[in-house]
């Protein structure tokens, strides 16, 4: 049994932990690692993001990753949430090539790729 203090020791570290993963008032780009997601590209496509960030010199762009959202057959997916945006833009089946394309166009001119943007509201 752990004390009172071991308690809040990790409910501090805990509470730290998710303040990290809030908002970072930057826009952020999330790529869904789950097994189906990595089984069909993701990793490379996450390879590609930061590849394609670090020439571009793009610093302000917060890459993360995350499992599986349930759209298996859609996989790899990304998710792109921008500050001050209510709903992340989640983009389906998407391919080393389709990275360059969704960093300049939505990243870079905030324009995004519509066509391969999954709409999870019907």
């Amino acid at each position: 049994m752990r004390s009172l203090e071991e308690l809040k020791s990790l409910k501090a570290k805990a509470e730290k932990e998710m303040a990290l993963r809030e908002d970072t008032g930057k826009p952020t780009i999330i790529v869904h690692m789950g097994t189906c997601g990595i089984a069909n590209g993701a990793r490379e496509v996450l390879n590609t993001i930061l590849s394609e960030l670090k020439s571009r010199n793009l610093t302000d762009i917060h890459v993360t990753q995350t499992g599986c959202p349930g759209l298996c057959h859609l996989e790899p997916l990304i998710t792109v949430s921008e500050p001050g945006k209510k709903n992340p833009y989640i983009y389906a089946k998407v391919t080393t090539e389709n990275v360059k394309k969704i960093i300049l166009q939505h990243i870079i001119n905030g324009q995004p790729v519509t066509e391969w943007l999954v709409n999870l509201e019907k």
